[in-house]
């Protein structure tokens, strides 16, 4: 299978690029796009930059560019309920992409785009299900992403009331660009600051957090090999 990586920023993508794997680089509209082989999946990766536009962008170039099948989008989120520790790992089941309002001039829930049933982006929901089943100790998240690094407790209450539990940056574009191109989307997701964290946790800690992203992706690209 031929699987895309979209990763946003240079200290998430690290641990794919000191993964040991054979990797080469090609350079497309000033974006590089690495290529490589894990598990029998021909891998082709990209880093984003932070952000749905950037996000959007790259998504699109990697598909139209390369072809792929499936796009796993694997990185580090924010909590944001009390509970959930650094390195904490999820799936991510569906996205709310919370800036997103065009309930006062459409038929639709405030954050819900006219194509889905309500204010959530689903992800593949027979690829989650399949991780699941042979990753049985992996946990769903539902993701609050938006165009803004959440700091503030109050502003972390009111995305979780959402129905969500994380927030990122990303993963809406990356979503909701895999389903207008009909390509399948997984995402990995790893606590990177808690609910009572803020900038500097993230800091501290978003290189393992990605570390620990990636070898969950490791786990999930045997899974489908199976």
């Amino acid at each position: 299978m031929k699987i895309g990586l979209i990763i946003a920023i240079e200290r998430e993508i690290k641990s794919f690029l000191e993964s040991g794997e054979k990797i080469t680089e090609e350079r497309v509209s000033n974006k590089t796009i690495y290529s490589t082989d894990m598990f029998g999946h021909e891998i082709v990766a990209i880093m984003s930059g932070y952000g749905e536009i950037d996000a959007a962008a790259a998504t699109q170039l990697l598909i139209s560019h390369t072809g792929c099948e499936l796009v796993i989008n694997f990185g580090v989120v924010g909590a944001i309920v009390p509970g959930l520790k650094v390195e904490d790992l999820f799936l991510v089941e569906k996205v709310c992409h919370y800036d997103y309002d065009v309930s006062p001039i459409d038929p639709v829930k405030k954050h819900q785009y006219v194509e889905y049933d309500d204010e959530f982006i689903p992800l593949d929901k027979s690829l989650v299900a399949l991780v699941q089943k042979k990753l049985p100790s992996v946990k769903t998240v539902a993701v609050a992403s938006g165009d803004r690094f959440v700091e503030a407790v109050e502003d972390k209450e009111k995305l979780a009331s959402l129905g969500c539990q994380v927030c990122d940056m990303e993963i809406a574009a990356i979503a909701r660009i895999c389903l207008n191109n009909n390509v399948k989307c997984l995402s990995i997701k790893c606590i990177s600051d808690t609910y009572e964290g803020d900038g500097g946790d993230f800091n501290s800690n978003v290189t393992r957090s990605a570390d620990a992203a990636f070898a969950m992706l490791r786990d999930v690209m045997r899974v489908l090999k199976i």
